[in-house]
């Protein structure tokens, strides 16, 4: 009888979900030593939100975190988890880029590639499973498993043989939102042996506390491959504890043979790296049954809760999540993973925030709806389409049949900021945050996030002495550093500050008024840090004064002032929560004011445009 196989989770899905994927690679090779010592079947590493942490908060290049691990661990498959199409952005991507991506994974370092499409439209693993092939690597197909009126155990068996044959070489059942129970486990895993040849991994969270008995049930039922979690980063959104799982079977046919006293070893280090990092710690990681009705997935939830807190926001949670499953149904049922998740649960933060339902709606909904990301699992609610998409032609054909290659246009855009073909392809997946991210390596100006919350002592502040310390507002943190002020019996007086390494200099009669002061230029990107409070920007009090929903970055500014806009036309784009949202124009008129331009954070009830 095979012995378990353990994949362990905590250096990816394991700190994705509890922690919003932030522990730095600072803190994974200190142990990486003892990790390579255990004999874990492998180690995901890579890939998820992972490659989006990195270059969006800690500033380190996801490629030299992924050469390290490798360096560090050489006798353990690394794994990494790959969204098909998607690659690990939030859109589908070329074929060549594709194709590019996963030849430099492998190179540096990747053994396993866990591929998956958030609609298991199996046409958007094509591509990427061959390139594996190609690349001499382990592809691994994924189910991702929720429930439905429109899904079944027969049609994942289905699927699973499908996968085997486009030339997987194992399947993986990925229980993102810990959906399963033990008998539905039982079933599941039975159906997939029986019409397959190749091993059954089983991917499942612990949120609902059912994950430990669903991996018995499918150990027993011949999938000997689980996912787990060190014990300091297991459990509730997370995975079922490595240690307990392992104690579990031993001394049983199904005896792992894994060293539980080097695993406690590891743990203990983790749990120090966990109390480092308490401030991204979600309220709502814990056992939770709610995600049986929800179908939130762990890494969804905390990053879920950060970006409300972030919003001031947190207190309208609960009505997130009992509106998540009302836009799910609207949108046809897909299963809730990245980026189906962002986009079903962005578009339910809207419909909370606005006390209207579909008031606003993400350019991604409508992509979706439109048949850009893949076929829908089941039909989608056709009123919401026609507000969202009008009378649009919806594709049928593989969304990536309509995109041209882009590796030649993606490298002539960035041009000399590329060192590598690695770095052309993290400006591919977040194109302003990747070309930020390499300029400000170029500029030695990367400072990741704070561990802390901001200094508030204002008093700190005198002298020369420099007080340094991070603002994050909306998702994005920029490193301040106070290094000294006129004197206090000065009416107005300037202090002195660098914003992520640029100087400036501003004229206020106090420390506060320092962040309800715009900064202008100080990221590189235009970028504005002010208080929620302190906007300088006039409120919006009639219909031509144009807002938005909610707090975000201005992407895109689509009018200039003079132009004449029509009830409904385009007028600005906003990021917030990784989605991105048109706002349109709410009555017919002249622009006669603009008071944003691209990379401008913005709040609600700011007049962000005038039309009159």
């Amino acid at each position: 009888m095979p012995k378990v196989q353990i994949t362990e989770t905590v250096l990816r899905d394991g700190h994705q979900s509890l922690i919003a994927t932030r522990m730095r690679t600072e803190d994974m090779l200190p142990i990486a030593k003892k990790l390579d010592q255990v004999g874990y079947w492998s180690l995901e590493v890579w890939g998820g939100a992972t490659f989006d942490a990195c270059v969006r908060f800690l500033k380190e290049d996801p490629w030299e975190r992924l050469r390290q691990l490798r360096k560090a661990i050489p006798n353990t498959r690394l794994q990494m988890l790959l969204r098909g199409q998607n690659l690990v952005g939030y859109r589908h991507y070329s074929d060549d880029v594709v194709k590019m991506f996963v030849q430099k994974a492998a190179d540096n370092g990747i053994d396993v590639f866990r591929i998956f499409d958030a609609l298991n439209d199996l046409r958007n693993l094509e591509t990427s499973i061959k390139a594996v092939n190609k690349a001499g690597k382990h592809a691994q197909g994924c189910i991702s498993y929720t429930t439905s009126p429109v899904h079944s155990i027969s049609g994942f068996v289905e699927d699973a043989k499908k996968l085997e044959a486009m030339g997987c070489d194992s399947i993986a059942i990925k229980d993102m939102a810990g959906l399963l129970t033990p008998t539905a486990t039982e079933h599941l895993v039975a159906g997939i042996v029986d019409a397959v040849s190749i091993p059954i991994h089983l991917h499942s969270h612990a949120t609902a506390g059912l994950a430990a008995m669903c991996q018995l049930k499918a150990v027993e039922n011949g999938c000997h491959h689980i996912d787990t979690a060190i014990s300091s980063f297991a459990e509730g959104a997370s995975h079922p504890a490595t240690e307990s799982m392992v104690a579990a079977f031993k001394d049983s046919e199904y005896d792992s043979g894994l060293d539980l006293a080097l695993l406690q070893d590891i743990g203990f280090y983790f749990k120090g790296v966990r109390d480092k990092y308490h401030q991204f710690e979600s309220e709502f990681t814990g056992l939770d049954t709610r995600v049986q009705v929800n179908q939130v997935p762990g890494g969804m939830i905390s990053n879920l809760t950060n970006q409300l807190r972030d919003q001031g926001e947190l207190k309208r949670i609960n009505d997130v999540l009992d509106e998540i499953p009302l836009v799910r149904q609207d949108l046809g049922y897909p299963p809730l993973v990245t980026p189906t998740s962002q986009i079903v649960g962005t578009q339910a933060v809207l419909n909370v925030m606005t006390d209207e339902r579909y008031k606003t709606i993400t350019n991604e909904v409508k992509n979706y709806l439109l048949g850009q990301y893949g076929k829908t699992p089941g039909d989608v609610n056709v009123d919401i389409r026609q507000l969202a998409v009008g009378n649009e032609t919806v594709i049928t054909e593989r969304p990536a049949d309509n995109i041209k290659p882009e590796m030649k246009k993606l490298k002539k855009e960035i041009g000399e900021l590329a060192e590598t073909d690695e770095d052309v392809l993290t400006y591919a997946m977040f194109a302003d945050i990747g070309k930020s991210f390499l300029e400000q390596r170029k500029a030695g100006t990367l400072v990741p996030e704070a561990l802390e919350p901001p200094v508030e002592d204002n008093a700190a502040v005198c002298g020369a002495a420099p007080t340094e310390f991070n603002v994050t507002m909306h998702g994005e943190s920029y490193n301040i550093k106070i290094t000294g002020s006129g004197h206090r019996s000065q009416a107005q007086r300037p202090f002195y500050l660098t914003v992520d390494g640029v100087p400036e200099e501003i004229l206020v009669e106090t420390l506060s008024e320092v962040f309800t002061t715009p900064i202008g230029g100080g990221t590189g990107q235009g970028a504005i840090i002010q208080s929620e409070s302190g906007s300088k920007r006039p409120k919006a009090t009639t219909p031509g004064h144009v807002t938005t929903s909610m707090p975000g970055v201005i992407v895109d500014v689509m009018v200039a002032v003079g132009d004449s806009v029509n009830a409904g036309d385009p007028l600005f784009i906003t990021e917030a929560m990784k989605m991105e949202t048109e706002i349109q124009a709410p009555i017919s008129g002249t622009v006669k004011e603009i008071h944003i331009s691209k990379g401008d954070t913005v709040n609600p009830d700011e007049t962000l445009i005038e039309i009159e």
